[in-house]
């Protein structure tokens, strides 16, 4: 924008004759010259309805743009699209190449002789050329800044003479002033930082260069219901309430044109807007602020005072400085977007957790519990068991607003069906054999906090259906209670079962299915983040160390190579464990491959080695062993596990790791 106002600037090359000219043209100065056999143009249809305009010999324009003599507010009508012209002794229309033709009397015309009682229509504008009669007409000199009182503009983008790469802009006083207004305003909205500051900075900026009593930007996204917004009066200064147009505005950002109108009251299309008429608004100017084909919103400037007009150099400086605010905002909005959602990412991993790693899957799980665990709304986390579930529901609770409240965990699977409902609800004494006194469930027991249910696809149906009713009503009873009691928690669920194809089985239900699933994340298995496997391997070692005062270093390279090539079927758990028997057996400072479980040695390493001789000659053995009994089993391989000693998955899982191709049973 700044580049082009400065080519704007080195344009103005023009003599002061040109400049002269210029302005008798637009301000409607009388050249000199009489008028002509007394006629005048009475508007009988259109926006103009009712007005009577006067002519003087030379030219007479009419058109869309403002620099008109006559501007019609109409979207069929062309920036330029006719022109009356006289030579002092006829009086002829030309059409200007406009889009949708003139018409005298009905019929298209490019160029016609025009008479007395001739009818022209421009657009959805109807004018009829008669002889004046002074007693009975009022006139507006043609081009006067403003035709008369109720005079009204438009604007297009497109058409802004300041916004123009091509536009030929007069060297007049006024337009070299709004051109360098535009360039200093443009350098001071580059030094402006924030919304507030850029919104203050423009309002000053309109109010210094407009004689606006009031000035508002109004926003898009503030537009639901808008018969009243906050903006700047001159005497009260900001955040006032102000009446606006509705009717304007909402045609300058539906057609994304600018406005100015100079006699509300007299406008047939604004009389009902009675807050306008009430506050005694007199005149408005409106211009969209647009950006990359998206309309942000608007500037609207208003005045009641008497003699205070807004003409249409004002609106084409206005709309020009709609243009750079707009870009301004739009830039603004986006730094602050960023600034946020720095902001909130920085959040979501600034997280209290026991969770160990650095790999994709498990930074995705961390960047999940800062973005759910501000609010309640039900989590299900769902993955293989050993997979640290648990883990992620802790640090959901210990991250929210809940964290100096009660977290209970519970293992659906691990208590009987009977025992489970009366550890969940509690039970009033007498409710069954046993229950010799009251007692409170651990639902009852985590009010204000959290509860999470882990293995819950073990949930029996009757269970279901209660737990379904607490999610919904917030309330349970205890068994073999009647009264009512409401609850506060936020509930957490685990699985490691498909609760979806579980339901579509009629295995759970289906409404707690949805009620559970409000936000789910899926915990990695470890074998899908062999990053985190020495890292977490580390962990273990060092907190068994210390546990069981033995001093350990570290793990050797070769048993490092083991655990990475190993696919921990019990996840971090079976890891878990794996490390505490080797610092337990272990006699060494060093872990190492000896000191590993058997099922991890039977696995090579990334480069396909064993980890050690003994285990290379255990391995061969083992493939021996299996050959031979499945060619003792004719290629049966459920045969061949029997005469092992061991299930068939086993046997298959042996094979695998062995790397060992599957026989073909035998015909």
């Amino acid at each position: 924008m700044r580049g082009h106002l400065t080519y704007l600037l080195g344009q103005l090359k023009v003599s002061k004759v040109t400049a002269h000219w210029y302005t008798l043209a637009v301000m409607g100065e009388p050249s000199g010259k009489v008028g002509f056999a007394g006629l005048r143009l009475e508007v009988l249809k259109g926006p103009r309805e009712g007005e009577v305009f006067s002519f003087v010999d030379g030219e007479i324009t009419i058109g869309r743009d403002p620099s008109n003599h006559i501007p019609l507010l109409d979207s069929l009508v062309s920036r330029r699209h006719c022109a009356l012209r006289s030579d002092g002794a006829t009086f002829e229309i030309v059409d200007l190449d406009s889009r949708n033709s003139t018409f005298v009397n009905g019929v298209s015309v490019t160029k016609h002789t025009l008479l007395p009682g001739d009818q022209i229509r421009v657009g959805n504008s109807m004018f009829v050329l008669r002889m004046a009669d002074r007693a009975s007409s009022t006139s507006a000199a043609p081009g006067s800044d403003g035709l008369g009182d109720s005079a009204t503009f438009i604007l297009k983008k497109q058409d802004a003479v300041y916004l123009r790469t091509d536009a030929e802009v007069p060297a007049t006083e006024r337009t070299v002033k709004d051109l360098r207004v535009l360039l200093e305003f443009s350098r001071t909205l580059n030094a402006v930082q924030g919304m507030v500051a850029l919104e203050r900075k423009v309002v000053e900026a309109l109010l210094e260069l407009a004689p606006a009593e009031r000035v508002a930007l109004v926003f898009t996204q503030d537009m639901e219901e808008f018969g009243e917004v906050r903006g700047w009066d001159r005497r009260l200064g900001p955040d006032q309430r102000l009446h606006i147009s509705e009717t304007i505005l909402r045609r300058v950002l539906d057609e994304n044109i600018a406005v100015v109108c100079n006699d509300i009251a007299g406008d047939e299309g604004l009389r009902d807007a009675e807050s306008i008429i009430t506050a005694r608004i007199l005149s408005v100017l409106a211009v969209p602020l647009e950006v990359q084909g998206k309309v942000l919103g608007a500037i609207y400037l208003d005045a009641n005072a008497q003699g205070v007009r807004f003409d249409a150099e004002l609106l084409e400086l206005v709309t020009a400085l709609g243009n750079v605010v707009a870009l301004a905002i739009e830039n603004a909005r986006q730094l602050e977007w960023l600034g946020g959602e720095n902001e909130r990412l920085q959040q979501e991993l600034d997280i209290v957790h026991d969770m160990v790693g650095e790999s994709e899957g498990i930074q995705s799980v961390k960047q999940f519990i800062g973005r759910v665990a501000g609010n309640d709304s039900t989590v299900l986390v769902l993955g293989e068991s050993g997979t640290g579930k648990e883990l992620v529901a802790r640090a959901i609770h210990r991250n929210s607003s809940r964290a100096n409240k009660p977290f209970m965990a519970i293992n659906c699977a691990a208590i009987t069906d009977t025992l489970l409902e009366s550890e969940l609800f509690g039970h009033e004494k007498g409710a069954f054999t046993g229950a010799v006194a009251q007692k409170k469930g651990k639902l009852e027991t985590a009010e204000g906090g959290s509860v999470f249910l882990d293995e819950i696809g073990e949930l029996a149906p009757g269970l279901q259906a209660k737990l379904l009713r607490v999610l919904q009503e917030h309330e349970f009873e205890r068994v073999g209670g009647t009264r009512t009691i409401p609850l506060n928690i936020r509930l957490i669920a685990a699985t490691n079962r498909d609760l979806k194809e579980a339901s579509a089985k009629k295995e759970f239900r289906s409404d707690l299915y949805y009620r559970l699933n409000v936000v789910s994340v899926k915990m990695p298995p470890l074998r899908e983040r062999r990053k985190d496997i020495p890292i977490l391997a580390t962990f273990f070692a060092k907190q068994y160390a210390e546990k069981l005062k033995r001093a350990i270093r570290g793990i050797s390279a070769e048993a490092r190579g083991a655990l990475i090539a190993y696919d921990w079927p019990g996840n971090v758990r079976e890891l878990e464990n794996a490390i505490e028997r080797a610092v337990v057996l272990g006699s060494t400072e060093m872990i190492l491959p000896e000191d590993l479980p058997e099922s991890v040695l039977e696995q090579s390493g990334p480069d396909g080695r064993t980890a050690t001789a003994l285990h290379d000659g255990i391995r061969e053995a083992k493939r021996v062993l299996i050959e031979r009994a499945i060619d003792q089993a004719g290629g049966n391989y459920t045969e061949a596990a029997r005469i092992l000693g061991v299930h068939a998955n086993h046997l298959f899982r042996l094979i695998r790791t062995l790397d060992m191709q599957p026989k073909r049973k035998r015909a």
